[in-house]
């Protein structure tokens, strides 16, 4: 039997993007899977949007945050409930290939992978095209602490290497920081296959260049242990090769 695959949705105020970004994930042609849609917008504004659309899917579970906790801490809620034996992410606004969960499985199996992450196309909020991110082969923890190339819509992990490693109260870099800590003991893989659409929105708050800095010395300081000089150091080389993506993807807006 095809093992679970519990992909974790996190949800604050995505209603104009989320249907979309369901529909790729109910219809991947790999059918173990659940979806956890963590429900963190204390309004409660879209919550009855969200129970029509889901209503009479026994794949889907809702849970409801009662305050706010942020997309890290929701993931993390979404882990400690899933079943699945590999964990995927999805962002409530981005879109997924239908054979992404089938094409990630069987290369994962084939090589002994426990994280694998793939390329993906950037679309803005018409979803037109307007960059690419091509994953690189393999990433190791020092490639990682120069240079974030890992999308996290794109990731499958197998849940026995989360353990106690989950993602951080950052506002921002909460993905990064995971991602350096595994870095340390498995080895990151990327599949060259285009097989994500990540949404960068104008509002969103991984487009706020000044919460990005602070998050990120936040990571090497706190969170890495580095002290405060080379923490600035590696804020400033991170910003660096960010520019330098921006310009390998083509984002021209």
């Amino acid at each position: 039997m095809n093992d679970k695959v519990s992909v974790i949705i996190p949800y604050y105020k995505k209603k104009f993007f989320f249907l979309n970004t369901l529909k790729s994930a109910l219809n991947q042609t790999y059918k173990n899977f659940e979806i956890l849609i963590i429900y963190d917008d204390p309004s409660r504004t879209d919550l009855e949007y969200i129970k029509k659309i889901i209503k009479f899917n026994k794949k889907i579970t809702l849970l409801i945050n009662k305050k706010k906790l942020g997309a890290g801490y929701s993931r993390n809620l979404g882990i400690k409930y899933s079943k699945g034996s590999y964990i995927a992410f999805l962002d409530a606004d981005d879109l997924w290939n239908r054979k992404k969960l089938a094409i990630q499985i069987k290369f994962m199996k084939k090589h002994n992978v426990n994280f694998c992450h793939t390329s993906y196309k950037i679309i803005n909020e018409q979803d037109n095209l307007i960059g690419k991110q091509t994953a690189k082969s393999y990433i190791s923890y020092f490639d990682l602490l120069r240079s974030c190339d890992i999308g996290l819509s794109t990731v499958l992990v197998k849940k026995e290497i989360l353990k106690k490693k989950m993602f951080s109260k950052l506002k921002t870099k909460e993905d990064y920081s995971l991602w350096l800590k595994l870095a340390k003991k498995n080895k990151i893989i990327g599949l060259n296959k285009f097989l994500c659409k990540w949404r960068r929105s104008h509002n969103s708050l991984s487009s706020s260049t000044a919460q990005r800095v602070l998050d990120a010395f936040r990571v090497y300081f706190k969170e890495e242990n580095f002290n405060f000089f080379i923490s600035i150091f590696r804020v400033f080389i991170l910003s660096c090769n960010y520019l330098f993506k921006r310009i390998r993807q083509k984002i021209y807006f």
